[in-house]
């Protein structure tokens, strides 16, 4: 075994878990889920069945990742963050029976690569995260968040413009539509409400 689970968490059989990895304590990663290499699942995360993660990934502790989102590769979710999965949820149907997992049709949130989910966001799925987009603490998703994008609020909304480096962007004096990072100089520009890195 070339990674790390905790006496105390749940890892399904059937579940992937990638070299270098770490599972704390109190985590559960269900049936048939795939971690990549590297990743951390803090202590009473969750990761649904099926649930497909990238690499270098981090769910702090009490994230939860329901089924059937995808992270890519170096996403972090923050602590007690909530992806969900259903569009319309009861807990029983219009007889007054108790649903079961073939009485709904499970939606995806998708988080990009590099995007971060701040502490108790929620993302109502079906929502898509943007690569290096940033969600702050907080907040609430319930469209898709461009790549690149700051948002924050409920319903979160676009407040700014942050680069790899997660730190806000600051548009180009007599440049406009040119924003910069001020930690790396990386420089972005927008058209369209979309934000693209200059080579």
């Amino acid at each position: 075994m070339n990674f790390r689970v905790q006496p105390t968490a749940q890892v399904d059989a059937s579940a992937t878990v990638g070299a270098g990895s770490t599972v704390w304590d109190l985590a559960q990663i269900r049936e048939d889920a795939r971690l990549g290499t590297g990743c951390i699942v803090g202590r009473g995360a969750y990761v649904g069945p099926g649930v497909r993660i990238g690499d270098r990934v981090k769910l702090q502790n009490h994230a939860l990742v329901y089924e059937p989102a995808v992270l890519g590769d170096g996403v972090f979710v923050g602590p007690a963050a909530v992806l969900t999965n259903d569009h319309f949820p009861r807990s029983v149907d219009v007889t007054g029976r108790l649903k079961r997992g073939g009485d709904w049709e499970a939606v995806a949130v998708v988080v990009e690569e590099g995007a971060s989910l701040g502490a108790r966001s929620v993302c109502v799925a079906p929502v898509r995260v943007g690569r290096w987009a940033l969600v702050a603490a907080g907040a609430v998703v319930t469209r898709d968040v461009a790549d690149f994008a700051l948002v924050a609020g409920v319903p979160a909304r676009r407040i700014g413009w942050v680069g790899r480096a997660g730190v806000r962007l600051v548009e180009r004096a007599g440049a406009p539509g040119v924003w910069e990072c001020p930690e790396t100089g990386a420089l972005y520009d927008e058209r369209d409400g979309a934000l693209t890195e200059q080579p």
